[in-house]
This record gives C-alpha cells, structure tokens and sequence, in this order.
C-alpha cells in the first residue's frame, strides 16, 4: 500500500542542537518520523562555513539557513522542554513563530508535563526573591499562549503532546487531512 500524500519534510525545532550528542538524538527522531511517512530535516544538516566569519556574522548565517529550512518544510515539530528557566528555548519559539507565519503545520511536544504558570512559579520561587509581576496563568496550557495558540491554529490541541512519537504522529495525520483538503 502506498501513501496516499506526498512525503512531507518535517523541521525538527528545539534545543537538540545544544544535546552533548545532538546528531545522536535528530537520527532517531529522524526513524520515528520516516516510520509514519515522513522525512525529518535537522538544523545541523546543513553545511555553513565559518570561515572568516566574526561570531556574530556566524550567528546570522545560521539563522538565515535555519529560515531557509523552514521555508522547505512542510510542518514543524518543536521540542518545547523547558530551556535555560521554566519556558521553552527562546530560539525554539521563534521558529514556531516563524513556521506559523509561513502557513506551515507547527505541533510540539514536552515531557514537562506542568501547568506552564506552576513551572513559572516554581522557578520563581527558587530564585528566593519577590516576584513583581504577574505570572501567566491560563489554565493548563503547557507554555507561553502564543506558542500553544500555533500549535492549536495547526490543528494540534491544546494538550501539547508528551513525546516526539505522539507529535510525529499527529503530524502525519495533519498532513493527511491537510493533503486530502487539497490545501
């Protein structure tokens, strides 16, 4: 039995380029998406040379061939863990943003399985000072409401998945329902 969509390329967001072994980790997520018909795509893939290049030079190019990427992608998985504090990687969400601003599918998943407000205030709380603003409480949302209001405008739901395996599948049958719109 064959497909019946075309193979999607999937954008693999999040902070697994900082992992100790961050090709390690895109190579299996890589066989679970190629398990459901899909082809992962990792930041990391890409060649850039450095060559002469100031720190900051490097870091624009990147960013711009991360654009790139995305641009060739049809869906966006995000690693939404929390990064650096109770929130997701800062870089992570913008991906998500962008991708979401492209009309693409953008799904995440996180194994913090906290309210994001109880995240927040954990944090908060280990800091041992007084916090003078208000924390960010709607509901069970497991991050910032942007982020999950790009997940939830792709077809995603509010409960944002607990593993890659879960968003990997769901993004086959988002892309599924997308295809068969013909959209």
């Amino acid at each position: 039995m064959t497909n019946p969509c075309p193979l999607a390329r999937v954008y693999l967001a999040g902070p697994d380029v900082f992992y100790p072994e961050p090709m390690k980790a895109a190579a299996e997520k890589k066989k679970i998406l190629a398990s459901v018909g899909l082809e992962g795509v990792f930041p990391l893939d890409q060649v850039i040379d450095s060559a002469g290049l100031s720190p900051e030079a490097l870091a624009l190019r990147i960013g711009q061939a991360n654009e790139a990427m995305m641009r060739g992608c049809d869906i966006v998985i995000a690693n939404m863990e929390p990064w650096h504090g109770p929130s997701m990687d800062v870089g992570t969400a913008y991906e998500m943003g962008y991708a979401r601003a492209l009309g693409k599918i953008v799904l995440g998943y996180t194994p913090d399985r906290r309210r994001f407000s109880e995240r927040v205030q954990a944090f908060l709380g280990a800091q041992g000072a007084p916090w003078p603003f208000q924390v960010e409480d709607f509901g069970a949302m497991a991050d910032n409401l942007m982020m999950v209001n790009a997940v939830t405008d792709s077809g995603g739901s509010l409960e944002i998945p607990a593993t890659f395996e879960e968003a990997a599948r769901l993004a086959r049958r988002l892309w599924d329902e997308k295809a068969a719109r013909g959209k």
